[in-house]
């Protein structure tokens, strides 16, 4: 049994221990040392082991990535932090052209061990520059592992997973869970491998396939739908990239409906790749379409609480639709 920590302490004790264990692993990034990160994940770690291995960088995601792709190819273990997960872009060239492609442009003879710590995601009051969820953009990109924990045991084990991963890994962590969110974490050295999803609550009736807040969120409608009679599966996807197939087909050919949630815009989502999975696949099993509830199809979460909220797929529009699926 572990001790009950938050999902913030998870990632910086991942961070310590693993820079204790492989002297490789530095960090680097903006405001992550002396500050110790704008939400504290770093924090103290700069005083731990200095500031040639937790690296105060300019305000360049550009430069950050790039670093960490240079070093990481003569062997060591970087792990860049992007503020936020709308400042991703000025990094897309190094990410995709670069990282994602060097061990298939060198015919595996190179490799890019690195990991993108990417903070992201709304219900903060962080408006449209400090909330955006865009992880379907390297979903879209082979090469690539995506992961997107929902909990602080698999915040912390994803992420020594991801840093002791021979590939480039895009680690995505929701600063609504930051401090929100508890659980038992083991203390000493443990990995949730990347790639399989988690079957965090059994059910009959609906297969519900979420992320991130998503999940915390769609657990949480499950819960209530069980006292009126409807029976969710709750799978919580972890790894976007590569996506676990096996857990949610075998989940939906039991239930025969699949309700599948994301933060993000709708369209091109991570969803919709997974509802044309469902769709291909298990068409047969199916008693009713595959439904998707997302964020809007417009610019990213308004910074007013009533927009936010009407932007957001909340608890209870996560009901409505289920309740919808069940009557189908």
């Amino acid at each position: 049994m572990g001790r009950v920590i938050t999902y913030i302490d998870a990632i910086t004790e991942a961070l310590d221990q693993e820079m204790a264990r492989d002297e490789r692993v530095f960090l680097i990034g903006e405001d992550i040392g002396l500050y110790g990160g704008v939400f504290k994940a770093t924090k103290g770690l700069q005083k731990k082991y200095g500031e040639y291995r937790v690296i105060d960088s300019p305000i360049s995601e550009n430069l950050i990535v790039g670093a960490g792709i240079g070093s990481a190819l003569v062997g060591m273990r970087p792990v860049p932090e992007i503020q936020f997960a709308d400042f991703v872009s000025p990094a897309m060239d190094q990410i995709v052209q670069q990282a994602a492609k060097i061990r298939y442009r060198t015919g595996g003879a190179w490799s890019v061990p690195l990991v993108v710590r990417i903070c992201c995601g709304g219900d903060v009051g962080g408006g449209l520059y400090h909330s955006q969820m865009n992880e379907a953009w390297f979903v879209h990109c082979p090469g690539l592992k995506v992961v997107m924990p929902s909990n602080p045991h698999d915040a912390k084990g994803l992420l020594l997973a991801a840093i002791r991963d021979p590939d480039p890994v895009l680690y995505f962590e929701h600063k609504r869970l930051y401090r929100s969110v508890k659980g038992e974490v083991p203390e000493g050295d443990y990995t949730v491998p990347i790639g399989p999803a988690e079957v965090k609550k059994t059910g009959k009736d609906i297969t519900i396939v979420a992320y991130a807040l998503m999940l915390v969120w769609g657990m949480e409608a499950a819960e209530k739908l069980e006292k009126e009679g409807i029976s969710c599966e709750v799978i919580d996807l972890k790894t976007l990239l590569p996506i676990d197939k096996k857990t949610i087909l075998e989940s939906v050919k039991k239930t025969g409906k699949a309700l599948l949630l994301q933060e993000a815009p709708k369209t091109a989502g991570v969803m919709a790749e997974i509802s044309a999975i469902i769709t291909e696949e298990v068409f047969d099993y199916l008693d009713a379409p595959v439904m998707r509830l997302a964020g809007l199809d417009v610019p990213p979460i308004p910074f007013a609480p009533p927009y936010e909220k009407f932007y957001l797929p909340t608890v209870d529009r996560i009901m409505k639709k289920a309740r919808q699926l069940k009557a189908y």
